[in-house]
């Protein structure tokens, strides 16, 4: 189907909610995307930091038509093997005290599930969430993302359960904790408003406060997880564990799936009844997460993210200047914040064949693929390089 009949379709037929590029692609191979002229694309979206093996990594291949050809679903009034066996992977690279899984279909419900779990674990009503959040659009998870663009003409649905505070302000955080908290809830690095990391500082002291005041603390490592950012898990980089981390995105390589750890202590707040997904943990998505985290460790490529990462992330600081303001991130989560030209960027780049994307205002957002070769990241600051000459 050419490209003009595939917009035909989608304006007649599909919500338009989304703000499309005219662009759509017929298969991938490792970083590269290929459209239905032939045209390659390196890939540095990767689905918005899903598609962690690139696409169409021999292991996920295979693992699916397995997995399919033998059993799809079976429901969780059920015992699986598989999934049993992917709480065990995950459990065995997370740090002690994350014991036990629970899974879902995306971050948005892991979200929702780690709210109902803090509230009903502690009898509290209240969550502290970071100013230019994002968590989800579900309804609680809505409530949390403290941007008003996404919530706007939502208030019904939303409970007033909320409090928010400046990212990396501590003093703040210190106000906002009293006897209701049940939680806090941070992004290692916020991806949506833009990779802006928390500091140090910031995330330890929410470790002591919830410490302090009987709160949970929870990790939204949606985008955070899986390597992403040079460590399993984004709350790594700061030598503190969670009480609840949040994971989806990465964890199935492009396969829809979602989770979150907690200790043996707090899963038992759910029994029979109290939380439940229809899809949550099938037997194809729980293989599926399995094989990506096997080729995650096989590849070593939670090392690979942080060097190659690094290298990236100081090849770009040179172009600080007139035009880009700061480059941050960790691993293969980078943000380079520009003052007008982003979009501009964006522009040049698709001519190249490179695929970048846009956050925040003028945020340049690159989370590659994990495996995504030297070479590529090389292509991508000469480009990058290339424009900041033109202009």
């Amino acid at each position: 189907m050419d490209l003009e009949t595939l917009k035909k379709l989608d304006n007649a037929f599909l919500f338009q909610n989304y703000g499309r590029q005219d662009l759509a692609f017929t298969h991938g191979r490792g970083e590269f995307l290929y459209d239905e002229t032939g045209k390659e694309y390196l890939d540095m979206v990767a689905g918005i930091a899903v598609n962690s093996l690139g696409h169409s990594h021999p292991a996920m291949t295979a693992t699916i038509c397995d997995q399919a050809s033998r059993l799809v679903h079976v429901s969780n009034l059920y015992r699986i093997k598989e999934q049993a066996e992917l709480a065990e992977a995950l459990v065995e690279v997370s740090p002690e005290g994350l014991d036990r899984a629970l899974f879902v279909n995306s971050g948005a419900e892991a979200n929702e599930a780690a709210l109902k779990l803090a509230v009903r674990h502690t009898g509290r009503g209240k969550v502290i969430a970071v100013d230019n959040s994002f968590h989800g659009r579900t309804a609680a998870a809505l409530k949390i993302t403290a941007q008003s663009k996404y919530q706007e003409g939502f208030g019904c649905l939303m409970g007033e359960f909320a409090d928010y505070v400046p990212l990396n302000d501590t003093e703040s955080l210190k106000g906002a904790f009293d006897k209701d908290t049940a939680a806090m809830i941070i992004e290692p690095i916020q991806g949506e408003g833009g990779v802006r990391p928390c500091s140090e500082e910031f995330f330890r002291t929410a470790r002591d406060l919830c410490d302090e005041k009987g709160a949970l603390l929870i990790s939204d490592e949606v985008q955070t997880g899986m390597g992403r950012t040079g460590e399993w898990f984004g709350f790594q980089h700061y030598g503190v564990v969670p009480d609840i981390i949040s994971l989806a995105k990465g964890m199935g390589g492009g396969f829809p799936i979602g989770c979150i750890l907690s200790s043996d202590d707090v899963s038992k707040t759910f029994s029979p009844g109290t939380h439940g997904t229809t899809f949550g943990g099938s037997p194809l998505a729980s293989a599926v997460a399995l094989a990506v985290i096997h080729v995650i460790e096989s590849e070593g490529l939670v090392k690979s993210a942080a060097v190659k990462g690094e290298a990236m992330m100081n090849g770009l600081k040179k172009l600080i200047g007139d035009e880009v303001t700061e480059v941050r991130g960790a691993g293969l989560m980078i943000g380079m914040e520009m003052k007008t030209k982003a979009q501009a960027l964006q522009g040049h780049a698709l001519e190249k064949g490179v695929l970048i994307n846009v956050c925040a205002g003028n945020v340049v957002r690159m989370v590659p693929p994990l495996n995504v070769s030297q070479s590529s990241l090389d292509k991508v600051s000469d480009i990058f390089n290339d424009f900041m000459e033109k202009i």
